[in-house]
């Protein structure tokens, strides 16, 4: 049954108080919330804040009470259904009950084990009144959170991969030099997407020629992402930037215990071994590790030879291509793929949108159904 036109009218303002919490939620969602009657009347609305405080539901009840408005007999507009159990917060179900909520509309189901479905449950055996977002709101909160769904749901972070480019695809000249590639607003739209991501990650091959810090700077966030560096061979320098804190940098490697780990522990690198195969990383043992450490989006920037590998492995989900009006023939690629002998053994990918970011084209990819 399609929303009432009030109802839709909420949830999307309700997603965008979520979507002004990236940044600050991780691990947990983006969720919004507004509290209001019928009549159009609206009496608080929140956001959920860093984990283990305040979630969202309880942000609008708190805005709501602070206007001294009487939350009895009112609705609640929720992006994700309430929780149902006890984390780091008290259920918001029985937040919402307590302060007289008649009824909910939802936009989405929450995956976690936790909640699926119990948080509905609840809320109707309390006498609430619950009802579901039709298909296109619930396809945007599940788009505002797709690294929380895919966590719980497939066991691994929402890759995103961004790469820069020539309009003939390259990353860089033969002698290594990419800085700049692209301009000033591509960059720094660059770093609001790295703001999504609850781990940046990339690989040595990056780390010796850039010596990047891979943490968010042209743009306003209150958490910095983990940042995580694929080293098979453990070559990374205890000086490099990437180390330096504040945040926690990870270190995937398949060499055994030498002089070097000591000396990237005592740099403050947490090493973990995930030896593959061919003296390689396991790129899919880091992502279940990524996962079980609460990483909803993983963002790569990383050379040719690491994004190949991921493609290859199909573990990109996403590709984010900033694209230059510049042709720089001789030059590193993309990624390291191939070669192939026929086109259907390409990595096919279908466009989700084009859009100019200063004199670049931002082009964003998802994985073409097979």
């Amino acid at each position: 049954m399609p929303l009432a036109p009030l109802d839709r009218t909420r949830l999307l303002e309700a997603l965008a108080l979520a979507e002004g919490s990236i940044g600050l939620t991780d691990p947990n969602p983006r969720v919004g919330c507004v509290i209001g009657h019928d009549d159009g009347r609206v009496l608080g609305r929140g956001a959920t804040q860093r984990a283990g405080q305040a979630h969202a539901e309880v942000m609008a009840l708190r805005d709501a009470a602070a206007a001294g408005h009487d939350t009895r007999g009112a609705t609640a507009w929720v992006t994700l259904e309430p929780c149902a159990h006890h984390g780091r917060t008290p259920p918001c179900c029985d937040a919402l009950v307590a302060a007289g909520i008649a009824r909910v509309v939802v936009a989405v189901g929450d995956p976690f084990p936790q909640v699926a479905g119990a948080g509905i449950t609840r809320l109707r055996a309390a006498g609430v009144q619950v009802e579901l977002g039709d298909e296109d709101i619930a396809a945007a909160a599940r788009e505002l959170n797709i690294g929380f769904f895919s966590r719980v749901e497939r066991g691994r972070p929402w890759l995103r991969m961004k790469i820069a480019a020539s309009l003939d695809g390259r990353t860089a000249l033969p002698n290594g030099a990419s800085q700049w590639i692209t301009g000033e607003a591509a960059r720094t739209d660059g770093h609001a997407w790295r703001r999504r991501a609850g781990c940046v990650l990339t690989g040595i091959g990056t780390v010796l020629d850039d010596d990047p810090r891979l943490d968010v700077r042209r743009v306003p966030t209150v958490l910095q992402p983990m940042r995580a560096v694929m080293d098979s061979g453990l070559r990374l320098p205890a000086g490099a930037r990437v180390l330096a804190p504040p945040g926690r940098c990870l270190v995937f490697h398949a060499a055994p215990a030498s002089p070097a780990a000591a000396a990237l522990t005592a740099a403050g690198a947490e090493l973990h071994a995930r030896p593959g195969t061919d003296g390689r990383v396991d790129a899919p043992a880091v992502l279940a590790d990524l996962a079980a450490l609460g990483v909803n989006e993983l963002h790569v920037e990383a050379g040719a030879r690491l994004n190949g590998a991921l493609l290859a492995a199909g573990l990109v989900d996403e590709l984010l291509v900033y694209t230059a009006p510049l042709l720089l023939g001789e030059g590193r690629p993309m990624a390291a793929l191939g070669p192939f002998e026929t086109l259907a053994q390409g990595h096919r990918y279908g466009f989700v949108d084009a859009t100019p970011v200063g004199e670049d084209l931002r082009l964003r990819l998802r994985r073409a159904a097979m």
